[in-house]
């Protein structure tokens, strides 16, 4: 049994060696559809989630359309969007995009709604206008809560481009999807195990980035240090 254990292991390490300059042709796919997905549903979902502390019956609609953008199956989500932009990796991101707002938005939302009353009445006190409240004091302080939902949408996100190759996407779902077809568990782990490591990476270093925004937020406010708190709101 052990021999066994480390011919597959052998076996597994040959074939990673020998398939290297494609399995990282498809690792580079796959990271660059996540970041350009996550990063148009940034730009788009902070300011969804500025616009929702404006006003609640606002925050209401927004939340509500970007929750029912997230609960649709992924692969339910890309087929409906390949019929209207057709076979490929834009459908992917896209579709990437979508499933990102709702942590994102609702994310920005909460951190802005977070926010010490006390800390916008010293800022109205020297002056501020609503804009100058809303970047010096409102957003610095809701980064904690922002980088929350980012960390969720970027595990989300990782997951979901697996199956970018159903709608005619890469990435590292194509070495997957070749094994399930031929029967090849070494493609299967080539494909799979890079997608997990790749997940775990990216939630490790946003979370530890998102401990270090709130003890720098924390040592600012003149308090003792302690865990981020911000919600997973995915």
């Amino acid at each position: 049994m052990e021999s066994e254990q480390q011919l597959t292991l052998a076996d597994f390490m040959s074939y990673i060696s020998r398939n290297q300059g494609m399995l990282w042709e498809y690792f580079i796919q796959h990271i660059t559809m996540v970041v350009i997905g996550l990063g148009l549903a940034v730009i788009v979902g902070v300011p969804l989630g500025i616009l929702c502390s404006k006003n609640k019956w606002t925050a209401k609609i927004i939340l509500f359309i970007t929750n029912i953008l997230q609960v649709v199956p992924s692969l339910a989500m890309l087929v409906i969007l390949m019929l209207w932009l057709g076979l490929g990796t834009k459908t992917v991101m896209v579709g990437l995009f979508l499933y990102s707002l709702n942590p994102i938005t609702r994310n920005t939302y909460v951190g802005l709604k977070q926010v010490d009353p006390s800390y916008l009445e010293s800022g109205k006190g020297i002056g501020m206008s609503p804009f100058q409240l809303l970047i010096k004091v409102r957003f610095p302080l809701s980064l904690t809560y922002i980088m929350s939902g980012l960390r969720v949408a970027a595990v989300i996100a990782i997951g979901v481009v697996t199956i970018a190759p159903l709608v005619g996407g890469g990435g590292l779902g194509r070495e997957i999807y070749a094994g399930l077809n031929s029967s090849n568990s070494l493609r299967i782990f080539a494909g799979a195990i890079p997608a997990a490591v790749l997940a775990i990476a990216a939630d490790l270093v946003l979370g530890m980035l998102q401990r270090k925004m709130d003890l720098a937020k924390r040592k600012s406010a003149g308090m003792a240090p302690a865990p981020a708190k911000a919600q997973n709101m995915g």
